[in-house]
């Protein structure tokens, strides 16, 4: 029987912890009504999983060589695990919002390993498109969450929905600790090297532009991601569709980014400019959010009207994919050498957070205050400028840098 893919098992391991960051978003108006959550409350538990990421990136970057990439993902499966088993039995948002906390650093343990485990994984001619297949672990698992968390948070009740992502976390963490090659972990020399030298490879990290330029790119297109997809099934809810239909267009919503994401790793193999699929995507998310949010609707049909505002979202969610995609590849080639990839990683994902955790509660504060979501379109649209002047210093920065897009992997000379 063929063994499978390591570098795939990587991105389902992935896939495994996203569903935790994904779960809340169906859940939200069952916690509504039978913990009291409100809207700002369920703003912070859809960003309180970033937590973890937005002050601990760096740090679980710099150790992660040390400790062993495979060790350091299994890990955070585990503790994925056992946040999401004791918060089935949370009885108040507090308690929630702790674990969700404690689910955050079992995310950041899972994910930030995985694409410098990818760069060891696989040569470097299918580095771009696997680095691209990876940033699509996001919104799968954010997609497959909103499509079956209301089936089954129907049949066995949001606490149901938290064990059985636990189950399914431990049991990847059992299957990658079976899978990896061992070659995946740390041999005691480069753990004893790696300890001595994380002074030396934070100050190269952030000496250069480049690990900046990524993870402030990656920051701005995060916090209007998520605070878009996890508040879909609310304004969706509140404008009176099913919580099966909502969840349903939610899922679809979210899984289109992956095209985004999986078509950057393609576009980039061939040639593409970084720079310009960064443009592509952050101008789709700023007139997406526009058309979908924006009072200009008055006098037209309203089932016009709505079909044409779930066709924006689409369109900000699949074009918008080209992003994290493209910061992948980014954060692996303009890491200053080898042996600061897991280091400039553990930086990008510390910014993501740190944009995931912001996004959702500023969206959350400006609906409330407006009394409705029509000026949402102002928080997607200030990200949206930010990531295209991070776009052009970054286009500015490869120029100067002269660093060729090969089909085949690693920088070249000039």
């Amino acid at each position: 029987m063929r063994r499978p893919d390591p570098a795939l098992l990587v991105v389902m391991g992935g896939i495994s912890a996203a569903l935790h960051v994904g779960k809340l978003a169906p859940a939200l108006p069952v916690l509504s009504g039978t913990l009291g959550v409100t809207l700002v409350q369920g703003g912070f538990l859809l960003s309180l999983v970033q937590l973890a990421g937005m002050t601990l990136g760096l740090v679980v970057g710099l150790a992660a060589d040390g400790l062993g990439l495979k060790r350091t993902m299994i890990g955070g499966l585990l503790v994925l695990s056992g946040a999401s088993l004791l918060g089935g039995w949370a009885r108040d948002p507090w308690s929630l919002m702790l674990l969700r906390a404690a689910e955050g650093l079992g995310f950041l343990l899972a994910s930030m390993p995985a694409p410098s485990l990818i760069r060891r994984l696989v040569d470097p001619a299918r580095m771009n498109t696997t680095l691209g297949l990876w940033g699509a672990y996001m919104p799968f698992g954010t997609a497959l969450a909103l499509l079956c968390g209301p089936l089954v948070i129907a049949l066995v009740g949001w606490p149901g929905w938290w064990w059985l992502l636990a189950a399914l976390s431990a049991g990847m963490a059992i299957w990658l600790g079976l899978a990896l090659p061992a070659d995946a972990m740390a041999s005691p020399a480069s753990t004893a090297a790696a300890t001595r030298g994380w002074q030396q490879r934070l100050r190269r990290t952030l000496s250069v532009p480049g690990p900046w330029l990524v993870a402030f790119s990656f920051a701005v297109y995060s916090a209007q991601w998520l605070a878009v997809i996890g508040f879909l099934p609310t304004v969706y809810s509140q404008a009176g569709l099913g919580a099966a239909l909502a969840s349903a267009a939610t899922a679809l919503a979210a899984a289109v980014n992956m095209i985004g994401n999986i078509a950057s790793g393609r576009l980039l193999q061939g040639g593409g400019r970084p720079e310009r699929l960064l443009y592509l995507g952050f101008v789709a998310m700023g007139l997406g959010g526009f058309v979908a949010f924006a009072p200009i609707w008055q006098g037209v049909d309203p089932t016009i009207a709505a079909g044409l505002r779930y066709t924006a979202v689409l369109m900000f969610s699949m074009i918008g994919g080209l992003i994290p995609g493209t910061l992948f590849s980014l954060a692996v080639r303009l890491a200053p050498d080898e042996h600061t990839v897991s280091t400039t990683v553990g930086w990008m994902q510390q910014c993501s957070s740190l944009g995931q955790f912001a996004g959702p509660p500023l969206v959350a504060w400006v609906a409330a205050r407006s009394g409705g979501w029509q000026w949402s379109w102002l928080v997607t649209g200030g990200c949206a400028i930010a990531g295209l002047g991070l776009a052009s210093f970054t286009g500015r920065l490869l120029s100067r840098k002269a660093l060729a897009w090969p089909t085949g992997g690693g920088r070249q000379p000039k």
